[in-house]
């Protein structure tokens, strides 16, 4: 059982094509909904939404803004965008309480969708944002994989376990 007790993100940079700095800004990461079929039939007693391993339904990431940014035009340009975000998790020892920073990355490649160029209102933000679809997402806690998933070429691995593997070995992939 950890000790560690994980309290915080201390801080994120987030980078275009993994050195463009993007500037200040919040990020809403995609959600891993399996996508599912309802099976019902002799020797069910009702229904089950099983999930179809490795299938996920859209999954998209929301870039929130301040004001406008030139980031924020330039992952408005139709093309697929690699995205890197790069942060510390902060934690907190439970035996000594002595703190400790462990890093977390996040990256994303994903096609615009939406571009909300947010408000103008005197003394205020803009509120304005990106969304992009995420096709492809790798999710690495303190030096190791947790999650990849691209879905154009049948990778789903969650927590070291790849759940297309026999799927790309059944394609001839």
């Amino acid at each position: 059982m950890s000790e560690q007790i994980s309290a915080i993100l201390n801080d994120f940079n987030g980078y275009l094509n993994g050195t463009d700095y993007l500037g200040v800004a919040d990020v809403d990461l995609p959600d891993l909904a399996s996508m599912t079929e309802t099976i019902s039939g002799a020797g069910i007693p009702g229904e089950i939404d099983s999930p179809i391993l490795g299938h996920f339904g859209s999954m998209t990431v929301t870039i929130n803004w301040r004001v406008l940014e030139r980031a924020n035009f330039k992952l408005a340009r139709q093309e697929v965008h690699h995205l890197d975000f790069r942060g510390s998790i902060q934690q907190i020892d439970k035996r000594n309480g002595t703190y400790d920073q462990v890093p977390v990355k996040v990256t994303i490649r994903g096609i615009p969708k939406n571009t909300s160029l947010g408000s103008l209102a005197k003394g205020s933000t803009m509120d304005n944002s990106n969304e992009l679809e995420v096709t492809y997402l790798k999710v690495m806690h303190d030096g190791e994989t947790v999650v990849e998933i691209d879905k154009f070429n049948y990778v789903c691995v969650i927590d070291g376990v790849d759940y297309l593997a026999k799927v790309r070995k059944n394609l001839g992939s």
